[in-house]
């Protein structure tokens, strides 16, 4: 019996009357949500200033940003707006921070006990250190955490701000499929020695997935509908019989795995970095403005749908998104300077609906072109992760002619909605779910807390975001399609509830 993918209390077939109770709910203003943050690098010389940063930031859902270094400007201008900030030591940080501990002492004086205003909750130790092949720096980094665990233990710090330190994929030695996840085998003692110490203090294990790259490593139509949290046939694991659904979960479960494999169960992962970059050179594959907006706006609903991952069921995972800002002056392809979901001025630079109101839909379907891509993001690794290999493609899950949004409010005249056919899988539902909320409609509204979101259901959470992305795309009879799993009805789904009203935007 194959595995599916859960979010939701299910139903083996769909309960009209509470999909329609859910259909006839109005939008929300997008709101905050705790698993979701931004990286903030500074490698640029066209930065806004960190004041202007913070009052952008209250406008989003973000409410962690990780700094690649603990800048004093940003950490202070962070101060008493609640949001979560993630400070790092850097690499060369390390050797001094592992042999003293009053130099960890007061690297933590300086970092953290000097903006007692600000929410720090996490420092990192190093960057990708465990992947770079120094074997002094990395003998030294436990001793470095330890050193500064001790220092924050001394300041009654234990307990609010964790340490950890951040992966590349690369310390994974094998990620196909998720349930073989297992660690690089050379690094067998070092991992252990690096988990005893993060179980012992209770902090997560942070890494950068980037599905990007395993698009990069298997450039097929049917890879980046994987990768893009497009509609795609979902691809099986043989070890588990899960059937995966979009890359992000199958890394993340790899991880998991290799976690698990390790005797380390309880570990929490963190998502340190993923994003796709929206620009590249002409001889990348995979960067385009239309790929961003697929992966990071199907990241963000996949993320507000509370879904988890095959192997986390029921919750998100934390997940910094790189990145706020391009950074211009970093070496390598255009696509390393191209991953900024802002613009120096704070506009934004594609609409995923990021800021709190209503923001415009997308108006076309993932780039598929070998021009503008990318090799990888900073401070990333080149090497791309596992492919997970493709599932027969025999149903295929979500629309097959993609819906073109067309923003503003269609007439309200016209009584056509788009609902679920009877009968349809609930894989396939959640697939034109995670589909929907992907192209840029709001789907705040059927979040936990929000009006709409009981009854909690796939089904109806599915109804709801099909039909207004009907709605917006004005009705055409292609954006109703979902790949024969939906129809176009005239009968008023209100008819017989008159104490709802009709809301299309």
């Amino acid at each position: 019996m194959e595995k599916t993918q859960k979010s939701h209390l299910l139903h083996p077939q769909i309960k009209l009357p509470l999909i329609f109770s859910l259909l006839l709910c109005s939008l929300l203003r997008a709101e905050a949500q705790s698993y979701l943050g931004i990286n903030y690098g500074l490698l640029a010389d066209n930065l806004p200033p960190p004041e202007a940063t913070a009052k952008l930031l209250k406008t989003t859902p973000f409410t962690k940003v990780r700094l690649y270094g603990a800048d004093p400007g940003i950490i202070k201008a962070l101060g008493n707006t609640g949001i979560g900030i993630v400070i790092g030591a850097d690499n060369g940080d390390i050797p001094a921070l592992a042999s003293d501990p009053s130099h960890a002492t007061q690297w933590v004086n300086s970092n953290v006990l000097a903006f007692p205003d600000s929410k720090i909750i996490l420092i990192t130790v190093g960057n990708e250190v465990i992947s770079s092949g120094d074997q002094d720096l990395i003998s030294q980094l436990v001793p470095a955490m330890q050193n500064i665990q001790d220092a924050l233990t001394a300041a009654k710090l234990d307990g609010k701000i964790q340490v950890s330190t951040v992966h590349s994929m690369a310390v994974m030695g094998q990620s196909d499929p998720p349930s073989s996840g297992a660690f690089v085998s050379e690094l067998g003692d070092t991992m252990k020695k690096l988990l005893e110490f993060q179980k012992e203090n209770g902090s997560p294990f942070t890494i950068n997935p980037y599905p990007f790259f395993a698009y990069q490593s298997d450039p097929r139509p049917d890879t980046l509908a994987f990768c893009l949290f497009q509609p795609n046939a979902g691809r099986v694991d043989p070890g588990s019989n899960i059937k995966y659904m979009n890359m992000f979960d199958a890394q993340v479960d790899a991880i998991r795995s290799a976690l698990n494999a390790l005797g380390f169960k309880d570990i929490d992962i963190v998502v340190a970095e993923t994003g796709w970059p929206y620009r590249g050179d002409s001889n990348e594959v995979g960067p385009s403005i239309e790929n961003a907006k697929a992966y990071n706006g199907g990241l963000i609903s996949h993320l507000r749908s509370m879904a988890g991952t095959p192997l986390m069921p029921g919750k998100s995972v934390d997940t910094y998104i790189f990145a706020l800002y391009d950074e211009d002056l970093k070496p390598g392809p255009t696509s390393e300077k191209s991953f900024g979901l802002f613009k120096p001025d704070l506009s934004m630079t594609y609409d995923i609906g990021l800021t709190k109101g209503f923001s415009q839909a997308p108006t076309s379907s993932p780039s598929k072109s070998p021009a503008n891509s990318s090799t990888s993001p900073a401070p990333s690794t080149t090497t791309s992760p596992s492919k997970i290999p493709s599932a027969p493609s025999k149903t295929p899950l979500a629309p097959s002619a993609t819906p073109t949004a067309v923003p503003g409010t269609p007439p309200k005249s016209s009584g056509t909605w788009c609902v679920p056919k009877k009968g349809v899988s609930v894989t396939q539902l959640q697939a034109n779910l995670n589909y929907a909320c992907s192209q840029g409609i709001d789907c705040s509204k059927i979040q936990a807390g929000g009006p709409c979101y009981d009854p909690n259901t796939v089904a109806s959470h599915a109804a709801y975001a099909m039909n207004l992305l009907y709605q917006k795309a004005g009705r055409t009879p292609g954006s109703c399609d979902f790949t024969q799993t939906a129809t176009v009805t005239s009968t008023n789904p209100m008819m017989g509830m008159p104490e709802y009203r009709w809301e299309l935007a």
